[in-house]
């Protein structure tokens, strides 16, 4: 809707061109009034309306010498004149001030209408070419700043470019994010509100949309610092809370760069890392460079592997050996994660893997009547899932199905199995969550059961052992206290610190230096 001015001395030619039309349908609303030239050029300075409908004689200050007066300003909206006065010399003066309609009192309303409809036709199309302009620009920004982040530019970027996109800066990051729950859909979160910044004229990033992602270009150390301070914030909440900015987002980013040159190699990362969403824990919302998995030995899925597990889990399944079902199946979540195939060759090959199974327990068990789910079913259920952990969820119940179907023995000792599986995997990630399927527990239930029996919860069972491991490196005199954190599954040192200092009373420096340990330089 555009805004229109009635300026006339007379109330009574005010109340009539404001009846004369109907505005609304015409496209315009009535944004004020004026009864003399003064407090008409103050009125369109402060409103810019689109179209003043203007009389030449008023108080104070002529119409023209408003006109005059605006344009200087540089007011571009249109102008109706209204005169009693058909003198040439006033529509010549009008003229050379950009005035469309000049229109003689009695005022004709099909003439009016008839201008303000040209006038509205006018304005329309001047958006359109403005909008046109605008798109343009933006489409070339865009398309540069994509050829510089991903590197398919052909020529290195001008000064001009440079200077367009604010990209002289210190340092450099990629970051990727789109939606956690991987379904077409608005996110709810700009960049700009997740590092708390305005962002203004792009100087903290540039970002361009991707087929339903985002692709982010930080630039320089305040910009860095302001994500790494997110990372900090979110991460320490796994998973993320409710509502949190980080809840309705996935978001994958590549190595700080110096040089421009530089910034394709951290958007590749930051592509290789989102790509390989499928390799998240439960509840995991970032992947950084650090996570990159180790693709030196240019490993693919081998066909004998699948060989390999089959006869394994087929094995354990037959005694009944949960302890090594569950480290098996870790063992083939690691050797999976350093794959190069893609994600689709993936599942195939754990498609392959089950239905193998079922082959061979059919066979061993064939008087028994073991509920399996059909093939089909099988092949749909992997195909469609979005995550391993959730495949490999599926293998450990559909596991403990066929022990507990084929006759499993007493699960009394399955907290042995679990003290065992901690001791040989305490430098992972390792959560009750996490593991509590692999044993067939619900985790509420089995850290019941776990507090009760060994005396302590199941973090703090974990914790000791880091301390109890860290201590024997502390004393080899091998390691630095910040390697040591690291092997023992603290990625943090001054959280391995705080942890150290609350169960053994001191500090890892120390404890080494009281207990005839060397330290490492």
């Amino acid at each position: 809707m555009y805004k229109v001015l009635i300026a006339d001395d007379e109330t009574l030619i005010r109340n009539g061109l404001k009846q004369i039309l109907d505005w609304e349908a015409l496209g315009f609303s009535i944004c004020g009034e004026a009864g003399n030239g003064e407090e008409a050029e103050n009125l369109i300075l402060s409103l810019s309306p689109d179209l003043v409908l203007m009389d030449i004689r008023m108080p104070k200050k002529t119409g023209l010498d408003v006109i005059a007066n605006v344009r200087v300003n540089d007011f571009k909206g249109k102008f109706i004149i209204l005169s009693g006065y058909s003198d040439f010399k006033y529509a010549k003066e009008a003229i050379r001030h950009g005035v469309e309609y000049y229109l003689t009192k009695p005022i004709d309303e099909e003439e009016l209408e008839e201008s303000v409809a040209r006038i509205k036709e006018a304005l329309d199309s001047e958006i359109h070419s403005q909008d046109n302009i605008a798109l343009l620009k933006k489409k070339a920004k865009t398309s540069i700043l994509k050829d510089l982040i991903t590197g398919n530019q052909d020529t290195e970027p001008t000064a001009e470019n440079i200077a367009d996109l604010s990209l002289e800066a210190d340092c450099y990051q990629v970051v990727i994010y789109e939606n956690f729950n991987q379904t077409p859909g608005s996110i709810s979160y700009s960049f700009a509100e997740l590092l708390k910044v305005t962002n203004k004229e792009e100087h903290t990033f540039n970002y361009y949309d991707d087929f339903g992602r985002t692709v982010v270009l930080l630039k320089g150390n305040y910009a860095l610092n302001r994500f790494r301070d997110f990372l900090e914030h979110y991460e320490g909440n796994y998973p993320p809370q409710k509502d949190s900015p980080l809840d309705t987002l996935f978001l994958a980013y590549g190595r700080p760069v110096t040089g421009l040159s530089r910034i394709p190699d951290s958007y590749k990362e930051a592509d290789v890392l989102i790509s390989r969403r499928f390799f998240c824990m439960q509840g995991q919302h970032t992947l950084g460079y650090e996570e990159l998995p180790s693709l030196s030995k240019e490993e693919v899925l081998d066909p004998q592997k699948l060989t390999f597990y089959t006869d394994y889990f087929v094995g354990y399944l037959q005694t009944f050996n949960r302890k090594k079902v569950s480290t098996t199946l870790q063992e083939l979540e690691v050797y999976l994660y350093d794959v190069r195939n893609n994600i689709s060759e993936v599942k195939l090959f754990l498609t392959d893997l089950y239905l193998s199974i079922k082959e061979k327990i059919n066979l061993i068990y064939n008087t028994l009547n073991i509920p399996f789910p059909t093939n089909s079913t099988v092949i749909d259920f992997i195909e469609k899932k979005h995550y391993l952990y959730e495949i490999i969820l599926f293998l450990s119940e559909q596991f403990e199905m066929i022990m507990n179907a084929s006759g499993s023995p007493s699960r009394t000792s399955v907290l042995d199995d679990i003290l065992y599986y901690i001791d040989n995997n305490y430098q992972s990630n390792i959560r009750l969550e996490s593991i509590a399927p692999l044993f067939g527990y619900n985790s509420a239930y089995l850290g019941k059961i776990f507090n009760k029996t060994v005396g302590e919860s199941f973090n703090s069972y974990v914790d000791h052992t880091r301390i109890e491991h860290s201590k024997e490196l502390l004393l080899s005199g091998n390691y630095k206290v910040y390697e040591i954190a690291e092997k023992v599954g603290y990625r943090n040192v001054d959280y391995f610190h705080k942890k150290f200092r609350r169960y053994v009373g001191e500090s890892p420096a120390e404890f080494r230096r009281k207990n005839g340990g060397t330290a490492v330089d």
